[in-house]
């Protein structure tokens, strides 16, 4: 039986910039799947105002650990809605950005800067400083912190309310586990 070209010639290895782009688009790629439809984040028949505050701090811890790709979404959009009039600020947000998806998010590696590795924290720290400081030279910083706390006290307020008894994630099994069984309440010892 003969065999194409095709498979006898494995295709080469992405090497530099390209394997960067390779990795940053497979990361994004599969963030993205954790986003959950639309439709089961705004059911209607899935609020109610919780009873007790502890019930409150549950539900928010759940909700933003299911629906966490939804909420980052929506941030960025109203950040993005927000520096829309602003078209310098908004290319200047760009740019900074992909500072932090180059050295922060899309790091599979350390960061080694003259043979020293450089701790996240400590590249963490530096990116939040350079981009207080453009900011600031945007002149739109008050714009980033209204739509930042808006966003942000939308997203507690969705999360405080959205009730979570119906909803479920995958486990490594690919069994479904209730979200209220995820050790986020300590298992009480079993008394014989």
């Amino acid at each position: 039986m003969a065999t194409s070209e095709s498979e006898q010639t494995p295709l080469p290895e992405p090497t530099g910039g390209l394997r960067f782009l390779s990795r940053a688009k497979d990361r994004l790629r599969s963030d993205l799947a954790t986003r959950r439809p639309w439709k089961e984040m705004i059911q209607p028949r899935g609020f109610n105002i919780p009873s007790t505050f502890k019930d409150t701090i549950a539900r928010i811890k759940i909700n933003l650990a299911y629906f966490r790709m939804n909420y980052t979404i929506l941030v960025l959009l109203s950040l993005f809605l927000s520096l829309v009039w602003h078209p310098v600020s908004l290319l200047v947000f760009v740019l900074v950005m992909s500072l932090w998806l180059f050295f922060y998010f899309l790091r599979d590696e350390p960061l080694v800067i003259l043979h020293r590795t450089i701790d996240d924290r400590v590249v963490f720290v530096v990116l939040s400083v350079f981009t207080i400081l453009v900011l600031l030279l945007t002149h739109v910083t008050l714009n980033i912190l209204i739509s930042v706390s808006i966003s942000g006290v939308l997203v507690l307020i969705h999360a405080g309310l959205r009730k979570n008894e119906d909803l479920f994630v995958l486990n490594d099994d690919t069994e479904e586990v209730d979200l209220e069984q995820l050790s986020l309440v300590p298992a009480s010892p079993i008394s014989s």
